[in-house]
């Protein structure tokens, strides 16, 4: 019997999860149902910041082709809402007045931007309306609004010192707008950088054009330009930053409204277990943004800390797959379904800033100082090692490296301005792998020796993290023919997520090619 399975969300992460069920659907095994809000299908939603400045073009962020899908036999539905779910009678009701039937319901409805309870704002964040000259970027027709905001040469205010709102900012400003950013704290990144990295982060943000505005807080939007629109940014302490577009970058906030409204059990996301199932729900799973992997057992030492959905689309992507192999299982009746391994718990993530002039690289716990001894001897219990702490600073030279480990393993790392120390703590922190006695060998690595350093990198390492693609795998693709970005990305999948890898991308396909000519 043809097991019907339906998929709410069509954003990255729906759409790994639909490529990865095709077999089964092919097959005969499977009836996919997709259902998107947009009208487009798929796009990669992490980059629409370089579509808003001219980078890229839509049909470049396109992941999924609805035609092809349905010459596959999916039935890919877009433009509707989900307007319930019946669980009791295993079916959606939906904008359109139809009403498809379930065997299996996975929510991958992703995140929505955080509006900002401001004077001037609708602070409704489940029906948000943006007045003009403020956008939110998050999807194509924001990138729109940027787009003529950059192309004029406007000024362009950014609320928040997120990754995010930092990549759009320096991106605007590297393409001809006046950009400021705006945010509450000492330093941009507050929560993911400490205070020395985020001090020469700010001041690297300078150096590249780009206004910074600390300690900030803002109380509401202004509307006097021409057309009614946005004109200025207020802030408490009776000062305005005057602007043309304001872009909103405030952080997500999971999509849980259509799983609360069935009876599911939510917390920072729709809490599934280890095998993304929603709590006491064996039809119904979720992926992605909306999806918080917290199981109902309270022995679970693993769930005790674990932490809300992480936001990156590299974690969204292994749940796509791994769930995509689970869900074949379970149609085909195969008795081994429940023995397949549990998906392995995500490391935590890194944070990647790459722009022309700044390049950072953030991870785990940094905030400890070197001379804190209540922060470094913190858990430092029966037989296990203090918190060590290796420092270095140029911020005349935009340059800072701190590397927090225990027993020699990093358990956080910041640096900004180190590109190749950078690269090899991140690998060194994905691995688990012991740092070097004398940790300024790893400083080195940016030293006048940097081009040998480069050549003696190591093939097997990650270079997108996003989709856990090898220089290997990338070097063969090449090999076989790919000679530029997209042909890569599209026959190995690296590059196709937040777009840090792509400069190393570039990189392969030099190398291969120098190495051809010579």
């Amino acid at each position: 019997m043809t097991e019907r399975i339906v998929v709410v969300g069509f954003g990255p992460v729906a759409a790994r999860l639909v490529d990865e069920l095709l077999p089964a659907v092919r097959s005969g095994l499977v009836h996919l149902t997709v259902i998107g809000e947009e009208a487009e299908a798929a796009y990669n939603r992490v980059l629409v910041a370089d579509l808003g400045v001219g980078r890229t073009t839509a049909p470049a962020l396109a992941l999924s082709d609805a035609a092809a899908l349905i010459a596959d036999g999916v039935d890919v539905r877009l433009g509707v809402r989900v307007r319930r779910v019946d669980r009791a009678r295993q079916q959606l009701l939906l904008s359109d007045g139809t009403s498809p039937g379930y065997d299996r319901l996975v929510f991958a409805t992703g995140s929505r931007p955080v509006i900002p309870n401001l004077t001037g704002l609708n602070p409704d964040p489940a029906a948000p309306v943006l007045p003009a000259g403020v956008t939110a970027l998050r999807d194509l027709r924001d990138a729109a609004v940027l787009q003529a905001a950059v192309a004029g040469g406007k000024r362009v205010v950014v609320l928040g010192g997120g990754v995010l709102g930092l990549e759009t900012a320096l991106a605007a400003a590297e393409e001809g707008a006046t950009v400021t950013v705006v945010h509450n704290g000492p330093h941009p990144l507050g929560r993911n950088i400490d205070r020395g990295g985020g001090a020469v982060l700010a001041a690297s943000l300078r150096n590249c054009g780009v206004r910074v505005a600390g300690n900030a807080r803002s109380t509401g939007v202004e509307h006097n330009a021409p057309d009614g629109g946005f004109s200025a940014l207020l802030l408490d302490d009776g000062s305005a930053i005057d602007g043309d577009l304001l872009v909103l970058s405030c952080g997500v906030r999971p999509r849980t409204e259509l799983a609360e409204g069935c009876g599911l059990s939510t917390g920072a996301g729709i809490l599934v277990d280890h095998k993304l199932r929603a709590h006491h729900e064996p039809h119904i799973f979720a992926i992605g943004d909306c999806a918080e992997v917290r199981c109902p057992e309270p022995d679970c030492a693993e769930c005790r800390t674990a932490r809300g959905p992480s936001g990156l689309v590299g974690p969204g992507w292994r749940q796509a797959e791994w769930l995509a192999e689970y869900l074949t299982l379970l149609a085909s009746g195969a008795p081994d379904a429940e023995l397949l391994p549990a998906l392995p718990t995500e490391l935590p993530g890194v944070v990647v800033l790459k722009a022309r002039g700044l390049n950072m690289a953030v991870a785990g716990d940094n905030a400890a100082e070197p001379w804190d001894e209540d922060a470094l001897t913190a858990g430092a219990v029966n037989g296990r090692a203090r918190l060590q702490i290796a420092q270095w600073a140029d911020p005349e030279h935009g340059r800072y490296v701190k590397m927090t480990t225990r027993a020699g393993v990093l358990e956080g790392l910041v640096a900004v301005g180190m590109p190749r120390t950078a690269a090899e703590l991140v690998q060194l922190f994905e691995r688990g792998a012991e740092l070097p006695a004398d940790r300024s060998l790893l400083l080195r690595l940016d030293g006048p020796d940097q081009a040998a350093a480069a050549g003696a990198a190591d093939p097997e390492a990650t270079v997108c993290r996003c989709a856990g693609v090898s220089g290997t795998k990338i070097a063969a693709a090449v090999t076989d023919g790919c000679g530029t970005v997209a042909e890569v990305s599209g026959a190995t999948r690296a590059g196709t997520g937040c777009g840090g890898c792509h400069d190393d991308i570039k990189g392969l396909i030099e190398k291969h090619f120098q190495g051809a000519v010579a």
